[in-house]
């Protein structure tokens, strides 16, 4: 069985930025705080059962995965993985900026990248390798979990070398919104999305912090427990 607590590290606009407030709308959760907020009756006049829709990334809170989530292995701490923390953001690198976009991606959707973005990918690169070293080794229970005969021999191979297999150029970056849904109710959703975050005006996301979220136990949600800004 997986090992709790289970720490990830992602990317999250900040508690007070109106990117986050739309992903904690629409997910009726805010990892940040805790709340809980009413979902916008837009979400809930195109899908009366749009509690349902987002009960996945609800658990999850509204992110983009840089190292995907992993128990410590033995001996590791939390203060230990947020030191960690620390130092990569204390280290001087180009900031990736994204345009981004509300479309599907593999059946659901989410905010991602118009186009790819070498310095992003890079990134997350680094988070995978760098943290690491902080990651229980993979379970045959969690390896099961993620259908390896479904993946292809490269993601098999990552998943074994990182216990995760969408890491280096696999990697896509994400910040989901749904569940997945069958192509007819997409495209409504779809539409309505897209207008909310239209009115957003956010012409360009600079991927500018790593944000620790942990999950407690199974039934938990992840909420954020640290953030840091990444030194230009």
């Amino acid at each position: 069985m997986t090992g709790f607590p289970r720490y990830a590290i992602y990317f999250a606009a900040g508690a007070d930025s109106a990117l986050s407030r739309f992903g904690a709308e629409l997910l009726g959760y805010d990892p940040y705080t805790g709340d809980e907020p009413s979902f916008p009756a837009d979400a809930l006049h195109v899908a009366p059962d749009w509690r349902d829709i987002t009960a996945d990334p609800r658990k999850y809170g509204f992110h983009g995965t840089l190292k995907a989530p992993m128990a410590l292995g033995a001996g590791r701490t939390e203060a230990e993985l947020a030191t960690a923390c620390v130092a990569f953001a204390r280290q001087a690198r180009s900031i990736p900026v994204i345009r981004p976009v509300v479309d599907a991606i593999s059946g659901f959707i989410a905010v991602i990248p118009a186009e790819p973005v070498a310095g992003l990918e890079q990134l997350a690169a680094e988070c995978t390798r760098d943290f690491d070293c902080f990651r229980a080794a993979l379970t045959a229970e969690d390896r099961a979990r993620r259908k390896p005969e479904k993946l292809s021999e490269r993601q098999r191979e990552y998943l074994d070398r990182w216990g995760y297999p969408y890491v280096m150029e696999e990697f896509r970056f994400h910040m989901t919104l749904t569940g997945r849904l069958d192509l007819q109710r997409r495209g409504p959703i779809l539409e309505m999305l897209r207008a909310r975050f239209a009115g957003l005006k956010v012409d360009k996301l600079a991927i500018d912090r790593i944000t620790l979220f942990k999950q407690d136990d199974a039934k938990a949600r992840f909420r954020v427990v640290g953030e840091w800004t990444l030194a230009r």
